[in-house]
């Protein structure tokens, strides 16, 4: 079988990582499967060096528009830290259309579905990216159905990588879908990288969801309930905290906010649940009735909900220590 041409498009700015990683992935399914499956190429919007976000340069093998004798199999859009500000040139996002539509599948990794959206191929489609910029390509793309806790996600030809590291899951993704689950187990063991991570992106997010906002009323509000999670903060009480009626103020609330006073409560409690988890030894109805949740079982539910995975595993992955 002729080797499938995997490229990877790098803008200036790219985080060295998006390339590198994948790379390595499918590098090393060469080496594992014994033959020339991947044929690997690095592509850059024009000829010589690129920047990367560290500073460090690298140097395409093509340069855009790409010779009509490159078939391309598989196309990824390389993530950039400020990428999501970024404005496509017109002629790129022409050539990723044509370009999309002759390979077998497109994608990309980490903010380098921004790309992929300004270009229209995000419509219709579930996609990811990076949690911290998940819902501004929403906002953004709003024809794309925006998955931000996913790890890696497949719609048809469309794949897409959470950020950064994730970037890894994808690539082995793709290796096993091309060469099957063998192969893919053992280039994960020789890069000592799990073959399938647990849990979803957002168990990684340091949003500051619970960073006070709103005018200060509200924000003396979102501070006590940061510094007092175990204690009741029903609507009524929140709102005798302001002087305001409790109707008045779940409406202002959540105007000034985005969310419901109860949401933002239970954000602030999962976000007391995280720290404990990381930073104690101490049993989960123990941590339950410290962060303000009524048993354990009630902290389950609501932490698979927020963060995607179980009390458990997050403190296995994230305890210090």
């Amino acid at each position: 079988m002729a080797p499938r041409t995997v490229a990877i498009l790098a803008l200036p700015g790219v985080q060295l990582l998006d390339v590198a990683g994948p790379l390595d992935v499918f590098a090393e399914a060469n080496v594992q499967s014994g033959q020339d499956a991947y044929d690997l190429a690095l592509v850059g919007v024009e000829r010589g060096p690129i920047t990367t976000s560290s500073g460090r340069r690298l140097l395409a093998d093509l340069a855009l528009p790409l010779d009509a004798s490159v078939t391309v199999d598989t196309l990824l859009v390389a993530g950039a830290p400020r990428m999501h500000t970024v404005e496509a040139r017109p002629d790129l996002l022409d050539w990723l259309r044509r370009a999309a539509g002759r390979c077998r599948r497109y994608g990309s990794v980490c903010s380098g579905a921004f790309l992929l959206g300004q270009a229209g191929l995000l419509d219709g489609r579930r996609v990811t990216t990076h949690w911290a910029v998940a819902e501004v390509l929403a906002a953004r793309f709003p024809e794309a159905r925006v998955v931000p806790d996913a790890i890696c996600l497949f719609d048809g030809p469309l794949r897409t990588a959470a950020g950064v590291t994730a970037g890894l899951d994808l690539a082995l993704a793709l290796v096993e879908e091309d060469l099957g689950d063998e192969v893919a187990r053992r280039v994960a063991a020789q890069l000592v990288m799990f073959f399938k991570r647990g849990g979803g992106q957002m168990q990684f997010s340091r949003r500051g969801m619970t960073v006070p906002v709103g005018r200060s009323a509200l924000q003396e509000v979102q501070r006590w309930v940061a510094a007092h999670p175990a204690e009741d903060h029903g609507v009524e009480h929140l709102a005798a905290r302001t002087g305001m009626s409790p109707r008045h103020f779940a409406r202002v609330f959540r105007a000034e906010t985005g969310l419901t006073p109860a949401a933002y409560v239970e954000n602030v409690r999962i976000d007391a649940v995280r720290r404990l988890l990381e930073t104690e030894e101490i049993a989960l109805k123990q941590v339950a009735g410290a962060c303000g949740f009524r048993d354990a079982d009630t902290l389950r539910r609501a932490f698979m909900r927020r963060v995607g995975t179980t009390p458990a595993e997050y403190r296995r992955r994230h305890a210090r220590g």
